[in-house]
């Protein structure tokens, strides 16, 4: 069973910063995609960023493109989510994602982090 781990959370003022981590039981690149999404009480989960394990760019949501930041250690199987600036509507549990996706759709499979909590309060 691949399992995501993450790590990094926790409760910082407006304006600080965070490094999430997620570390996989496998390869990277045994996915075809990688990234963050988060999710606030009553409201949908929503991607905040991801990219292509193969390459490509990377897509990051337009409320943290300039403030947020993806990056991966391919050798430690981990990605990470660099967070500045960060606002009081950043609070949110935020999930490590991985996807895997064959040529018949049989083969796809998602996978899921437990989720790290973010609190941003003054």
């Amino acid at each position: 069973q691949v399992q995501l781990v993450e790590s990094g959370g926790g409760s910082v003022q407006p304006g600080g910063s965070l490094t999430l981590s997620c570390v996989a039981s496998r390869s990277i690149f045994n996915f075809n995609t990688m990234g963050w999404y988060r999710q606030a009480p009553g409201k949908q989960r929503e991607v905040v960023a991801n990219f292509a394990t193969g390459g490509g760019n990377t897509n990051i949501a337009d409320a943290v493109k300039e403030r947020f930041s993806i990056s991966r250690d391919n050798a430690k199987n981990t990605v990470y989510l660099q967070m500045n600036s960060l606002k009081h509507e950043d609070t949110d549990v935020y999930y490590c994602n991985a996807e895997t996706h064959g040529l018949s759709p049989k083969y796809d499979r998602s996978y899921w982090g437990q989720g790290t909590l973010v609190i941003v309060s003054s």
